[in-house]
């Protein structure tokens, strides 16, 4: 095939031939990974999460470390309690997902971690093991916003286009922002205290609703949700927050207040005692988890307004996109349905799986970034990373919102609990919104 005419000729073909060798294993290599893979790594509160996606939305592979039963039986999130069982079970949950993924570390593009908000003490353990993985094996590390996190997981489910609305509901945050992109994100509205997770939390605990056999397993939000499914929410008035304040910002302290001095004039009524519920608990209940939404939905409401004024979002792509544990609340989620419908948005909400915390968002956000190349720290320069105990999602134009001083007129969300006897219809309706 070759004419030899000498060594130097041989030398030259045997170059060119291990050349076309590596050329070809090259291209192979890339046509056989043309996918990029993220392993996405949760520890911001109680729940140790890893997960691998692709940039197609795939999830390759999960695990999930709850500790909810440990702090529901403590009474609440215990820090140094979270941040132990994050350390006894974080090595288990990565290495559990890479199995499920059928990959090693190896094999994937980079590892995304949560740096920030969240727990201090949980948030060191995710970003240090991260860290860890990336010295070893030579991956480049990307730092996660929980809460951007959070706002970017419907569109692995969902064709959601930026600029797009989303609200934060959970435990730890409630907020209102407009997602211009991966990374670019303009704040709204924020809550200037409890967050409304933590407000059904409390006032479930406060109300001993675990004392009821049927919720004693369910966490409080889930609990108040079930029971007010049996009461009436006009049975007990309870005053909107903010009314008076035309912002976007949110308060539950107020509510959550109200509820305790009705629990406690009750049980001073009645003479209860010793964790014995008091007579009107599921009307609580109800008129307590409507107040929160009519709340919720007033603020969102003035949003979109804002939001139209200020051209922030083409009127052919108005989404709104709610996330986070609260999210699946069906009963807000109806309330919410209402309101986007009313002002021409479309309402997408991640499957129930996606809304609480867990490693899939966390990887998924890593493949936004990696798509817009932004945020990608090589292991060289790992010692630039650190935590953050509290960090604003974007650009804050909350101020902006207040001068603006928009008038409202509400939509009325009275059909909310007038068929309240057909509920589990009703969950169904919403429900095929978010598969």
């Amino acid at each position: 095939m070759f004419a030899v005419r000498g060594s130097k000729t041989i030398e030259s073909v045997a170059f060119h031939l291990c050349e076309r060798l590596r050329t070809f294993r090259t291209n192979f290599v890339r046509i056989k990974h043309t996918k990029r893979i993220v392993l996405g790594i949760e520890t911001s509160c109680d729940d140790t999460g890893c997960a691998v996606v692709d940039d197609s939305g795939k999830i390759l592979g999960e695990s999930i470390h709850s500790q909810t039963q440990v702090h529901l039986e403590m009474g609440g999130i215990m820090p140094p309690l979270a941040r132990e069982l994050h350390e006894e079970n974080i090595n288990n949950v990565v290495s559990e997902a890479l199995q499920n993924a059928n990959l090693s570390i190896d094999e994937v593009d980079a590892v995304a971690v949560t740096t920030k908000p969240g727990l201090k003490s949980s948030l060191f353990v995710g970003t240090n093991f991260g860290k860890q993985l990336c010295l070893k094996s030579g991956k480049p590390f990307i730092p996660i916003h929980h809460m951007q996190a959070h706002a970017l997981t419907a569109r692995m489910i969902h064709e959601v286009e930026f600029p797009f609305l989303v609200l934060l509901i959970s435990g730890g945050h409630c907020l209102l922002s407009v997602a211009q992109s991966p990374v670019n994100f303009l704040l709204l509205g924020y809550s200037l205290n409890d967050a409304p997770g933590e407000a059904l939390d409390k006032t479930a605990r406060r109300l001993m609703l675990r004392h009821i056999p049927e919720l004693r397993n369910f966490c409080g939000g889930e609990a108040v949700e079930r029971a007010a499914a049996k009461g009436n929410p006009e049975a007990i008035h309870i005053t909107v927050p903010l009314l008076q304040y035309r912002d976007c910002n949110f308060s539950f302290a107020g509510l959550k207040q109200a509820a305790y001095q009705h629990i406690v004039y009750q049980e001073k009524k009645c003479g209860i005692a010793g964790g014995a519920l008091i007579p009107d608990a599921y009307d609580l209940c109800a008129s307590f988890l409507h107040t929160i939404t009519v709340h919720l939905c007033q603020r969102v409401q003035r949003a979109m307004m804002f939001v139209k004024m200020n051209n922030l979002i083409p009127t052919s792509k108005q989404t709104l996109v709610v996330s986070g544990g609260v999210a699946c609340n069906n009963y807000i989620r109806r309330g919410l349905d209402i309101v986007a419908t009313h002002m021409d948005y479309k309402l997408v909400v991640p499957p129930p799986k996606l809304c609480t915390d867990n490693g899939v968002m966390v990887a998924w956000n890593g493949i936004e970034k990696l798509r817009v190349q932004s945020d990608i720290v090589t292991p060289a320069e790992l010692d630039s990373i650190s935590v953050e105990q509290r960090s604003l999602i974007g650009e804050d134009l909350t101020q902006s919102v207040s001068d603006a001083f928009i008038k409202v007129k509400w939509v009325k969300l009275n059909k909310l609990y007038k068929d309240n006897s057909t509920t589990q219809e009703k969950e169904s309706s919403v429900n095929s919104i978010i598969k």
